[in-house]
């Protein structure tokens, strides 16, 4: 069998990569093995604004121009519907809180997405004793229909494998790589956290941050906006609501674990006062970055191997812009964004292939 890329794992770095392929008439073959979770049990909220510091999301005025047209156009191919708007209302816990906001509004960046004007309604059961700023241009993609739907559709299609990549089976050949049965002319490792045990790129710097996640039912609260405060409060309909998340960097399972559900249900406390139960539980490996940004790139020794990686808490965002920087770089020699090529960590890189 012969193709023109395989791709190994198939979490929103790997989708977003495939659609780039399929976009271009290229061919391909997905493995994936189900060991990272982190887009299936993501928030999937896509959102401008660092609200903890009031800051603009890097590039986010470009990555929503790329990924909002790349989502609805999986949503009409796969006939689903992923992509949830609302609002997001930041609870501000004080006055000071307030005038961070109103200095916020001044940054260019931002005044598109910020709201002027305060919001000071009370809702039923939410927590906000100086009022709220509202977020616009935000809204959710149900990752896990997404990646659900799409590993389905490309099962259909033939394209897909449900099992372990085995690193050690790779060979090489001039211009392109044999794995088993299949002859490819590259490789792309969208493996989250699993890329640290690929002998290829395990050297890249790539942290491993969990997170945890709690699925409540409040009949009273009825509420349709993201509330952000301590945590956030997502409305999934029917009086759901998915509440995170954690950070946890030394945790490197994908388990629940009792001490993230009392984090959360602690932090609840101060965001909400009406009665609850927990539905369920999730977690999650983010595979982070320092600086917040994605590992894309070549290996420096064999060309047939590339890596996109390092999504962090806002793959959502950064995903079809990466894949489509990185598919292209591949197929028309644009250059890689400097902000997220491999090479920035070239001292790390001279050291692992001497």
């Amino acid at each position: 069998m012969k193709v023109d890329y395989i791709i190994v794992g198939l979490g929103l770095a790997g989708l977003a990569f495939a659609e780039e392929l399929a976009a271009k008439n290229n061919t391909f073959m997905v493995f994936e093995d189900d060991s990272q979770t982190s887009s299936l049990v993501a928030g999937g909220v896509y959102n401008p604004v660092i609200l903890k510091r009031f800051t603009p999301v890097w590039n986010a005025k470009e990555q929503l121009e790329v990924a909002l047209p790349f989502y609805k156009k999986i949503e009409e191919k796969l006939n689903i519907k992923i992509d949830q708007k609302f609002v997001i209302k930041k609870a501000f816990k004080s006055i000071e809180d307030q005038n961070n906001w109103f200095e916020a509004l001044d940054k260019p960046k931002l005044v598109d997405y910020l709201d002027g004007n305060l919001d000071t309604k009370e809702y039923n059961g939410v927590i906000a004793d100086f009022s709220f700023g509202n977020v616009k241009e935000t809204g959710r993609i149900d990752t896990k229909k997404l990646v659900e739907s799409y590993r389905d559709y490309l099962k259909n299609e033939e394209k897909i494998r449900f099992e372990k990549f085995e690193h050690q089976q790779i060979a090489f050949k001039e211009g392109a790589v044999q794995y088993k049965n299949i002859e490819a002319s590259k490789i792309v490792f969208c493996e989250g956290f699993g890329i640290k045990e690929n002998p290829y790129f395990s050297y890249l710097p790539l942290n491993e941050a969990k997170g945890e996640l709690l699925t409540i039912h409040a009949q009273e609260l009825n509420i349709d906006f993201l509330l952000k405060s301590t945590l956030f409060v997502l409305p999934l309909g029917e009086n759901l609501y998915k509440v995170g998340a954690t950070f946890n960097w030394t945790d490197k399972t994908s388990n629940p674990s009792e001490e993230g559900k009392e984090e959360l249900v602690e932090k609840l406390k101060k965001v909400i006062n009406v009665p609850y139960t927990i539905v369920s539980q999730s977690a999650g490996i983010r595979p982070t970055v320092s600086g917040r940004r994605p590992l894309v790139g070549i290996h420096p020794e064999y060309s047939q191997l590339i890596v996109l990686n390092g999504l962090g808490t806002r793959g959502v965002m950064i995903a079809p812009t990466v894949a489509k920087n990185l598919f292209n770089h591949l197929e028309k020699g644009e250059e890689i964004e400097e902000g997220v090529d491999i090479n920035r960590f070239k001292h790390l890189i001279d050291k692992n292939t001497k």
